[in-house]
């Protein structure tokens, strides 16, 4: 059994910047591919980035080169670092691990002046 907690929402002003923390119980983290994914009111949950258990990284056109994901295995623990905020992306993002069905229950980010 995972379980994931997701941290780091709130409500921003355009343009602003979050780090949004994941933090997974258990051992085996590490093994596993992990995403961030988002669901915007009315809208069905979308993929914003992915991180494989060895590093690398996959993201959403629609969030390249504002968005950062990343992994501390040692902590159990993966970061959306996300920059240059928008309206368009407030949403609840939800971490998840790749290939089972565990997500976290997600937290809010609201960008509004």
């Amino acid at each position: 059994q995972v379980q994931l907690v997701e941290s780091g929402g709130g409500l921003v002003q355009p343009g602003g910047s979050l780090r949004l923390s994941c933090a997974a119980s258990g051992s085996i983290f590490s093994i596993y591919a992990m995403g961030w994914y988002r669901q915007a009111p009315g809208n069905e949950r979308e993929l914003v980035a992915t991180i494989t258990k060895d590093g690398r990284t996959n993201y959403a056109d629609s969030v390249k080169g504002r968005f950062t994901i990343s992994r501390d295995n040692a902590k159990n623990t993966m970061y959306l670092q996300i920059n240059s905020l928008k309206p368009e992306d407030t949403a609840v993002y939800y971490c998840h691990t790749i290939g089972t069905n565990y997500w976290g229950k997600g937290t809010l980010v609201t960008v509004s002046s």
